[in-house]
């Protein structure tokens, strides 16, 4: 077991120990490594000016992907076997000349006051390294998590799609993988413990994380720390002992696949990931995902982490709730399956025994008479936080509704499931009155709260609105099966 992190910036090696461990990867980068390039301003993930590439071995441990993250969010104890490539780092060691996309920025007048500009080139520097053409869909989606209040955005999307994806250099030619590889590999496979103000433990499988839970089940767990990382900016939190389980190799852990009739989603799978996987299953949720944080976001996040931290406007509880998904949670004592409809207790709260983790959600298939609405509400499209989260699932047996399910959230300490909703629509016809009718009641059954997203008025009449636009997706997709 080592007692240090390895990780390498700009092509250069750092082992950490201490409080370092324990810091901001925007802090560390800006204090110890004088890299200012990077950029702090919200500190909460939110406007992408931090915004870096991390680089990770691949599962075959062939060559280093690189993705780009919020680092003022980022805690340093999830970096271990990581390569962290700054703006500064964007060009090969001396060069004086810009990149490509730098050349494009100040050519197309995306910068003004330039406070955001080094996390705009990163993030294109990041699509161009995932092989995303730059052209202006892409760019306004992969661009989603930077946010400009100068541009006004036209001149930053007249660089990107200016220039020539060609001349802009990959990673692996700046900063060949095999050098890092090999030290990675050097490491060994052992686990990371750090001790100190705060006790870190980085497990590599399953088995040693549960094993830590248990002697320490006050610990916080931490993944992608897209939550923890906001309390540790702006609430100071500092648990004493932290489990990180980003490092865990098991497979099933870190994979999102179909068995049987059933998809299974890993305790560690990221949100990009599952975004991949699930389009053709289950298009409405896949467009819920797409909104979901920004990419620098989903590449850190967890639908575990999601689920667990059970927030009632979370963007991922009501499609698990109305399709009825299962979480496996794990312990020394064995592992348990747990329905998510039992899974809340109230605000925040679960049935979670303090040594557990959650390890893996499995998600049913839709059946060819089943249909499936999911819709987020809120202020802005991208980059925001629901107003309003709806789920509605239904089996068809013909043009009769046989069972239903209808989950809200942002209408209560919890996001909820309606039953007298759900009982009205079971056995009546797929018809306009019926979902007409069911929101009504719905809303009956529902007490939202008034805030800055929207008034509680407002989240009542959304319920009725939503009821009636699922009926007509509902009613297409039935037209265009029988065609």
């Amino acid at each position: 077991m080592r007692d240090s992190l390895v990780l390498f910036v700009n092509g250069w090696r750092h082992d950490l120990v201490g409080r370092d461990a324990t810091t901001t990867l925007a802090d560390f980068l800006r204090r110890r490594c004088q890299l200012v390039g990077t950029k702090i301003v919200c500190n909460e993930g939110d406007c992408g000016a931090c915004s870096v590439l991390v680089g990770r071995p691949t599962a075959d441990g062939r060559r280093i992907e690189y993705q780009p993250i919020d680092s003022c969010i980022a805690l340093m104890f999830q970096l271990d076997r990581t390569h962290i490539v700054t703006v500064e780092g964007l060009r090969g060691a001396g060069d004086p000349e810009l990149t490509p996309i730098q050349e494009a920025m100040v050519r197309c007048h995306g910068s003004q006051c330039g406070f955001c500009t080094p996390g705009f080139v990163v993030t294109m520097h990041a699509m161009v390294e995932e092989e995303i053409p730059l052209d202006t869909p892409s760019l306004r989606y992969g661009l989603s998590g930077n946010l400009c209040r100068c541009t006004g955005y036209r001149q930053i999307i007249d660089a990107g799609t200016s220039v020539d994806q060609a001349k802009v250099a990959r990673m692996a030619d700046l900063y060949p993988d095999q050098p890092m590889l090999d030290a990675f590999e050097a490491l060994g496979e052992g686990a990371v413990r750090i001790t100190g103000e705060q006790t870190v433990f980085v497990p590599r499988t399953v088995a040693e994380a549960v094993e830590f839970k248990a002697k320490y089940p006050a610990a916080t767990i931490v993944s992608g720390a897209t939550d923890y990382g906001v309390l540790h900016n702006h609430r100071r939190v500092a648990p004493a002992d932290l489990l990180c389980l980003v490092n865990i190799v098991d497979h099933d852990f870190r994979t999102v696949r179909v068995e049987g009739d059933r998809m299974m989603i890993g305790g560690g799978t990221t949100w990009t990931e599952i975004e991949r996987f699930v389009k053709p299953l289950y298009p409405p949720y896949h467009e819920v995902i797409t909104r979901f944080g920004s990419p620098q976001i989903r590449h850190a996040g967890t639908l575990a982490g999601n689920l667990a931290t059970g927030s009632p406007i979370a963007d991922s509880i009501p499609f698990h709730l109305v399709v009825d998904a299962t979480l496996r949670l794990e312990s020394t004592r064995g592992s348990r399956a747990v329905k998510l409809n039992d899974f809340y207790t109230g605000y925040r709260e679960n049935v979670m025994e303090d040594d557990e983790i959650i390890t893996e959600v499995a998600t049913p298939l839709l059946r060819p008479s089943e249909r499936l609405a999911v819709y987020k509400i809120s202020k802005r499209r991208d980059m925001d936080i629901s107003t309003m989260t709806f789920a509605l699932w239904i089996d068809l047996d013909g043009d009769v509704i046989a069972d239903a399910r209808l989950a809200l959230g942002g209408v209560g300490p919890v996001v909820v499931r309606v039953p007298d909703s759900e009982r009205h629509l079971k056995g009546k016809p797929l018809a306009e009155s019926t979902f007409q009718q069911a929101g009504a009641i719905a809303r009956k059954e529902i007490s939202p709260w008034s805030d800055v997203r929207g008034g509680a008025e407002f989240r009542l009449q959304l319920t009725e609105n939503l009821m009636v636009k699922a009926f007509h997706e509902f009613s297409d997709q039935s037209l265009a099966a029988a065609l």
